[in-house]
């Protein structure tokens, strides 16, 4: 059998006959063809925000999470602002366009939803996954009918250009790039002037002291996943694309039939550990929204696709297991960033007795993401309980409402 797929199958989400057939297909022929053991784990992670934003969204995520600031990259037109954990884990990009009227194919994606446009530049791009071989993993993809941006494009674009950049997916809108990088050596994106920005810094370093003064800075692990929402018709072609672009094989799904909607995991054939390479998850409604006053049924993950397109909704960012003064970790981390003045969307749901426990923050004004903390007890195996996701679901649903009710009311 095909290494990517002999992991076992997890879930109660019944797919098509079209899914398990292309699937066992596809990951057949990757192996066949050798991509599965030229392409790695995910090295960065890229995000964009509104110009003026970056300063406040690097000291927001550097108290969240374990990120640091490393060095500024200037480009003509953009400052893109490298964040990193270690080696092990992905570094965060952060892209900051310097003119707020400087157009381009991700402005684009945003600005034909309706809350989505009200924050035009800010959204989630896409992956930079490591290969062994970029010229040879290129290739292979372009014989599979994947497109890349020519190096024309990615000049404009101001990516880095030492990557090769597939095309926005028309299933998340998410890009995937591919580098070339010997493991045992650092990664240096080549995109432009480096610098320490001093306000950058100070954000920075304003943020890991707080983290220190309160006692959760050693609490906080790198990413765990990475959730994308998409239109449920999308749902299997999607994963089935992201599964055809990188080494990750299909972890399972599962139905959350209270919120009319499933939940999709894909995990890395190379690594077991979500810490070096985050899962990817993908969220979907289990009927379009044109049949729901037929059903009468909530629907807050087409709603939220349809606010602000296929996207990125939430990064999760795992909490070690353990307890600090008599509560469990995630407990201790969530009750220090509320003192902090974060605000989360329900109370920490899930228990020990259940494997673990979970919660989302409210979505950033930076980057509309949410972060979702979660934490394993013992030897637990799995991103979630049915009953936790449908919470969580939920809750994101209302928050998701209100902002529509207040874009709706800023546009009359």
């Amino acid at each position: 059998m095909s290494k990517s797929l002999m992991f076992p199958r997890f879930g109660d989400k019944h797919n098509s006959a079209f899914f398990e057939d292309y699937l066992h297909q596809l990951l057949e022929e990757r192996d066949q063809v050798g991509l599965t053991d030229m392409i790695y784990q995910i090295d960065a992670l890229m995000i964009t925000v509104e110009p003026g934003n970056s300063v406040a969204y690097v000291g927001e995520i550097c108290l969240m999470t374990p990120y640091e600031y490393l060095v500024t990259l200037e480009s003509q037109d953009h400052f893109t602002h490298v964040l990193r954990i270690d080696m092990h884990a992905p570094d965060m990009l952060l892209r900051e366009v310097k003119d707020p009227n400087t157009r381009g194919i991700f402005r684009s994606l945003n600005e034909v939803y309706p809350i989505g446009a009200h924050k035009p530049n800010s959204r989630y791009m896409g992956e930079v996954l490591r290969v062994s071989n970029l010229h040879e993993v290129v290739e292979i993809q372009k014989s599979r009918d994947i497109r890349f941006f020519n190096q024309d494009q990615i000049r404009k674009l101001e990516l880095p250009g030492n990557m090769a950049v597939v095309k926005p997916s028309p299933y998340t809108h998410n890009i995937v790039s591919y580098w070339e990088r010997p493991d045992t050596e650092v990664r240096v994106y080549a995109l432009g002037w480096s610098s320490i920005r001093d306000d950058i810094n100070a954000a920075y370093l304003q943020a890991k002291e707080t983290q220190e003064k309160f006692g959760f800075n050693n609490l906080l692990l790198p990413i765990d996943h990475l959730a994308t929402r998409i239109y449920s018709q999308n749902r299997e072609a999607a994963i089935l694309e992201y599964l055809t672009l990188t080494s990750y094989y299909y972890w399972g799904s599962y139905d959350i039939a209270s919120q009319n909607s499933s939940t999709n995991v894909t995990k890395s054939v190379h690594f077991p550990n979500e810490l070096q390479s985050p899962a990817k998850v993908f969220t979907a409604a289990n009927h379009p929204y044109f049949v729901n006053h037929l059903l009468r049924l909530p629907s807050p993950t087409e709603q939220f696709v349809r606010n602000y397109g296929p996207r990125l909704h939430h990064l999760a960012v795992a909490v070690a297991d353990g307890d600090t003064a008599d509560k469990a970790n995630i407990d201790f981390v969530v009750d220090t960033l509320r003192e902090c003045g974060k605000d989360f969307l329900l109370d920490v749901i899930g228990s020990r007795e259940e494997g673990l426990k979970q919660i989302f923050s409210s979505a950033s004004e930076y980057s509309s993401l949410i972060v979702e903390y979660v934490q394993r007890f013992g030897d637990f195996q799995g991103f979630f309980t049915k009953e936790n996701v449908a919470e969580l679901t939920q809750a994101a649903g209302v928050e998701e409402k209100l902002i529509e009710m207040e874009a709706e009311a800023q546009h009359e």
